[in-house]
């Protein structure tokens, strides 16, 4: 059974910084894209950021470039989303995925791309 479990959400203030970590298990996590999506309330999923099966190539929204940084670690199969300078509009359920290929990262920004995903981890960010 695939189980994707995330951690480290939590409230911080404007400017403040999160670390969120997603564990994944049952599934290949070496020879697997992973993604992080977050959904504000009464709007739409949205793409955050992904990293490439090989760790090399990444991809993230504009609106967290140069803010966020997506890292994994294959040895402990944990995916993590270093977020920094968060802003109010950061405030979201975040959400890991997994691709639902393995040794592909195609289409890695678009959530019907991914088969596997966490329960979510509330990220609220106080003005």
């Amino acid at each position: 059974q695939v189980q994707l479990v995330e951690s480290g959400g939590g409230l911080v203030q404007a400017g403040g910084s999160l670390r969120l970590s997603c564990a994944l298990s049952g599934h290949s996590f070496s020879s697997t894209t992973m993604g992080w999506f977050r959904q504000a309330t009464g709007k739409e999923r949205e793409f955050v950021a992904a990293i490439g099966w090989r760790g090399v190539r990444t991809d993230y929204a504009d609106s967290v470039k140069g803010r966020f940084t997506i890292s994994r670690d294959n040895a402990k199969n944990t995916v993590y989303l270093q977020m920094n300078s968060l802003k109010p509009e950061d405030t979201a359920v975040y959400y890991c995925a997994a691709h639902r290929r393995y040794y592909s990262d195609t289409g890695s920004s678009e959530d019907s791309e991914y088969a596997y995903w966490g329960q979510g981890t509330q990220v609220t960010v106080s003005s």
